[in-house]
């Protein structure tokens, strides 16, 4: 099996079920190569979240063959407010920030998908029914749109693939993981590719440009 390569996880820094050690070593007997832990924050927990995760990785990374990521997902911020959270998370020292997209699951404020692209975060997370304008504004600025495997946010993969396509965006994977059982596998990966339209062609584009982003992410 291939390598996996997934920017999107939680731990019980945020709303997950599992320390990062824990994540860390289960993603790792999975085949992955690359977690991004990205737990949800806010400005009343964004200092003390990614202080643990910093803490955590080093360790994780000094010690394991598996490439953790620090990063955050701004969670349910008023969308005025997205940009200098977003700056905040960069001077933690957040290696990937993703924004909680407008997921058609959940209450998010609208005006959050063009707040968190203005802000130039780097993944826009679960972004429900993406306007074109949106998806083109995301391209433009090179904010990705993920593709997710979780589980009532991934009810709108389809929607997300046709018109990111149809404006040029980049994609990234996520599972969205906050349990044991949300880890990828390369079937599974394969599967939520293929259920959100896409082709060999474009699925081999979009676990490319998930490596790219996590290169630069590794880079910081």
């Amino acid at each position: 099996m291939a390598p996996l390569i997934d920017l999107h996880s939680h731990t019980f820094h945020s709303d997950g079920v599992l320390v990062p050690s824990e994540l860390a070593r289960r993603a790792q007997v999975a085949g992955y190569d690359r977690l991004a832990m990205t737990d949800h924050v806010d400005a009343s927990n964004i200092e003390q979240v990614l202080g643990a995760l910093r803490r955590a990785a080093d360790v994780i990374n000094r010690h394991t063959d598996l490439r953790v990521l620090v990063g955050c997902e701004l969670t349910h911020v008023p969308p005025a407010a997205i940009g200098e959270l977003t700056q905040e998370a960069r001077r933690l020292g957040a290696q990937i920030v993703l924004m909680h997209g407008e997921t058609i699951v959940e209450p998010v404020a609208p005006g959050t998908n063009m707040a968190a692209i203005e802000a130039g975060v780097d993944i826009l997370a679960h972004p429900g029914l993406i306007s074109e304008d949106e998806a083109k504004a995301a391209a433009e600025r090179g904010v990705a749109l993920e593709i997710t495997a979780r589980k009532g946010h991934s009810l709108t993969n389809g929607h997300v693939a046709a018109v990111g396509r149809a404006c040029g965006c980049r994609f990234s994977i996520g599972s969205d993981a906050h349990e044991p059982g949300d880890l990828l596998s390369a079937e599974h990966l394969s599967h939520v590719l293929r259920g959100a339209g896409l082709s060999d062609s474009e699925m081999d584009a979009v676990v490319e440009s998930t490596l790219n982003l996590a290169e630069t992410a590794e880079d910081r």
